[in-house]
């Protein structure tokens, strides 16, 4: 999570805070997914495998969103300008 220079303080915390809650619905979700044993103290190889499963697929997933929104957005932006030139006015 790098930091841009123009980035204020209270940016910052608001960014890391958002990372905080997304983190914690993420453990949350796989812990509830995969985590049905109690009576040990250490993670049993299935549960192993299926809370590193579960994150690989959420962070693909995320991966993935961000990426179709990028697309969305450029898409998105050349419509706008398209328009703008047709409108005569382009900016």
């Amino acid at each position: 999570m790098a930091a841009s220079p123009e980035m204020t303080e209270a940016d910052q915390i608001k960014t890391f805070k958002d990372f905080l809650v997304q983190y914690n619905k993420l453990s949350e979700q796989c812990f509830n997914d995969c985590i049905h044993d109690f009576t040990s103290r250490t993670l049993r190889s299935a549960e192993e495998r299926c809370t590193l499963n579960c994150m690989e697929k959420y962070l693909r997933m995320n991966q993935r969103v961000s990426q179709r929104f990028h697309e969305f957005q450029m898409i998105a932006n050349e419509n706008m300008m398209a328009l703008a030139q047709k409108s005569g006015n382009p900016s």
